[in-house]
């Protein structure tokens, strides 16, 4: 009697099978239509974000008439300087994101504390001085210098922060300084250089609601080798551990349940001994409900009803992840034969390794492609002029042109309004809606 194979009777070739299918098309043709849209419409936001963008905008500071510091003709002046810095303790900067006074780019911060009457009589000084001007005021009277603001009332000694000039503030105790003084005298009156700190918070408002896209850009081009190194050694060891796994899948699969079970072990272990230690501390006994939102999270860690709450939810999560380690013991060692026959395919064709590798090519084009086309769409926007004004003024707060400012009904109805640069933005529907 004739023994059958192993694996039952071979199937004889049949040179007029065509396949489960001999006429074979797309299953869903809507689906299709729809990912070739949005394929396309990725494409038509990246064109426009790259016609229209300026990544400058959010890299080097913008003075009040909408210069680049730093760039073109303003090369050589890097630094962003702010008239009268206690404008910017006014509540409007929180509202426009803007300094209500001139700004201009310089070559450096001022090192020494000047106001503008003691600076013109002595040539040296106001030779200085100049530098700080939005335009070289030349012979005209300090009045008018002051009216048309073309330089500061007063220079304060400085430092750069974030490519911005900010007032080199100390402490002498309990006393605030600037330049190793209490006090300073911006032009009109003596004021304690507290008085400047106001001013400072705000402009680091403003400064961090417009630099966020700044920062992401920058720490993207700097770190880029740094993030494409993690990424291939990721690869590697996806790689290594798919060939492991055809001669110790079981192994892992056991291990790495029985780790996740020790962390979330180790993590209610030490939440406990945080919530006994916390017992005899002063203040620690308040619940949630009573401390209430607080913007450092650290806080939360000094109160036993934190460390309460990650001892319950981790136990709950511990007790959920061992009774289903209980009851699919079986379906777990099913998936460890799959995974062990997955991986003995692999290995009969080795080529499907090399698959992984290619995705991720194609993962980091796309997502290097979304990070550039986010920063240049961020930027797609065109300089807005607002009308800035120390009183009350009917046009405050309006869009304005800087080019015919002086000639406008704007400057005649209010003569000690000013034409700067705000914000970047747009009127049209394409900047609206953006």
């Amino acid at each position: 009697m004739e023994e059958k194979p192993k694996y039952g009777e071979p199937k004889k070739f049949d040179p007029d099978f065509k396949g489960p299918i001999h006429n074979r098309g797309c299953t869903d043709i809507i689906c299709c239509i729809f990912f070739i849209v949005a394929i396309v419409g990725y494409v038509a936001v990246g064109i426009l974000a790259w016609t229209h963008g300026d990544p400058r905008k959010v890299i080097y500071p913008t003075d009040s008439l909408g210069q680049y510091c730093g760039q073109g003709k303003l090369e050589k002046k890097p630094l962003l300087f702010y008239f009268n810095m206690m404008k910017c303790a006014s509540p409007m900067v929180l509202l426009e994101f803007q300094c209500p006074t001139p700004q201009v780019c310089v070559e450096k911060c001022p090192d020494r504390t000047l106001t503008l009457v003691t600076a013109i009589a002595k040539p040296e000084d106001w030779k200085y001085y100049k530098s700080y001007c939005r335009e070289d005021p030349g012979n005209k009277p300090m009045t008018e210098i002051l009216q048309k603001k073309l330089c500061p009332a007063y220079l304060i000694s400085s430092k750069p922060f974030l490519q911005r000039c900010f007032p080199s503030l100390g402490k002498k105790g309990e006393v605030i300084t600037v330049g190793d003084q209490d006090k300073f005298n911006d032009g009109e009156k003596i004021r304690d250089a507290k008085d400047l700190v106001a001013g400072m918070k705000n402009a680091t408002v403003v400064m961090e609601g417009r630099q966020v896209a700044m920062k992401i850009f920058e720490d993207y081009t700097k770190s880029w080798y740094w993030i494409l190194i993690c990424l291939l050694i990721a690869v590697v060891l996806s790689l290594i551990f798919i060939v492991l796994l055809r001669y110790l899948a079981g192994i892992m699969v056991w291990v790495m349940i029985l780790m996740v079970i020790a962390v979330v072990a180790c993590g209610i272990a030490y939440s406990s001994i945080k919530y006994v230690n916390l017992k005899d501390t002063a203040g620690s006994n308040i619940t949630l409900q009573q401390l209430g939102f607080q913007p450092d999270f650290s806080v939360y860690l000094h109160i036993r009803q934190t460390w309460l709450a990650f001892i319950i939810i981790l136990a709950i999560l511990e007790v959920i992840i061992i009774i289903i380690l209980i009851f699919l013991r079986n379906r777990i060692r099913i998936a460890v034969e799959l995974m062990k026959e997955a991986s003995r395919a692999v290995g009969y064709v080795m080529s499907s390794l090399f698959y992984p590798i290619f995705t991720f090519f194609l993962l980091t084009i796309v997502i290097a492609y979304w990070g550039i086309t986010a920063v240049f769409l961020s930027t797609s926007s065109e300089p807005v002029y607002k009308v800035f004004n120390e009183t009350d003024c009917p046009h405050g707060r309006q869009t304005c042109e800087p080019e015919n400012f002086t000639i406008s009904a704007m400057k005649t109805d209010c003569p000690r309004s000013e034409c700067l640069f705000a914000f970047y933005g747009g009127e049209t529907p394409y900047h609206k809606y953006l």
